[in-house]
């Protein structure tokens, strides 16, 4: 609700063993709504907890002793479990609730979101670490499967706070560069009319190209690439033309040559596409291929070395 209301997108709310994640679109744009985004969490679990241990007290529940029946048991439950996942989301671990209010005050004091992002990502790695250490004594200490369970969800903010960083590493390595300069010079134009196997046979097999344009006139008409063929069946390529096979540029999402290549790249793993069309004055110029984007951080990497 949050992110909705400062214009953010929200795609869906993914629930897995540690909680929800929620698939926004778009970075916060300043620190005050990343601030509001990571205090929210907190926010609404301690008063969900608070509720429901205000709720198990008005039935009759005391705190210094157990509840008498299943539903005192579960609002009991409830309200701590609720109250101890704000406190833990408050650790001042990014990605973590409490990390996000970090990168939020750090953006806010530096002034440079990029450098609050890495700092909380550090700090992350470091608590996470931590998490892992405590985990693996205590569980040598004889405390148990709960002592593993401090140490995964250690690796599991490793992991989290490590990806973070290399995403804002990978950022950084694409500043300056925009969608139109990436555009595959190298695709080859095919003919819609030609049956699946002529085309495996005449382009895929002797070129090696990944990336094949369907032209109808001069405008671009869709593109097709070794999966679209992959995911048709073999014995039905004789008679399956490649504009059957085609993804048409007007069903794929696409970007302006003009944009930063870190949108290009939002979008990509937003729709989970290796390939993506760019248009520029409202004419599809070319594709950015996953391919290429792996070429240019290759290139970068190689020449900082």
């Amino acid at each position: 609700m949050v992110a909705k209301a400062r214009q953010l997108p929200v795609r869906s709310i993914t629930l897995f063993a540690l909680g929800g994640v929620a698939q926004i679109e778009k970075e916060a744009g300043d620190p005050g709504t990343e601030f509001l985004m990571g205090i929210i969490g907190p926010i609404t679990s301690a008063l969900i907890g608070v509720i429901c241990l205000a709720l198990a007290w008005s039935l009759g529940w005391s705190p210094v002793e157990m509840p008498r029946t299943p539903v005192l048991a579960i609002l009991m439950w409830l309200g701590f479990i609720n109250i101890f996942l704000a406190i833990f989301n408050l650790i001042p671990g990014f990605p973590l609730d409490g990390g996000r209010v970090l990168r939020a005050i750090l953006w806010w004091v530096t002034g440079d979101g990029v450098k609050a992002t890495k700092l909380a990502a550090r700090v992350g790695q470091i608590i996470a670490f931590a998490f892992i250490i405590i985990g693996v004594v205590r569980f040598f200490r004889g405390e148990g499967i709960g002592a593993l369970w401090i140490a995964f969800i250690g690796w599991f903010l490793l992991e989290a706070a490590g990806a973070s960083r290399m995403q804002v590493d990978a950022s950084e390595k694409f500043r300056g560069v925009h969608a139109g300069d990436l555009v595959e010079r190298n695709c080859v134009d095919v003919d819609g009319r030609d049956n699946l196997q002529d085309f495996v046979k005449n382009y895929l097999l002797r070129t090696g190209n990944q990336c094949f344009l369907v032209r109808h006139g001069g405008d671009i008409e869709g593109i097709i690439t070794p999966f679209d063929v992959m995911e048709k069946d073999r014995s039905r390529w004789p008679e399956t033309t490649v504009e059957q096979a085609m993804r048409p540029v007007n069903r794929l999402p696409s970007v302006s040559a003009d944009a930063p290549i870190t949108e290009a790249i939002e979008i990509m793993e937003r729709e989970k596409i290796n390939e993506l069309p760019v248009a520029r004055n409202g004419q599809t110029e070319g594709f950015i291929t996953r391919g290429g984007l792996s070429r240019l951080l290759h290139m970068r990497a190689m020449l900082e070395m």
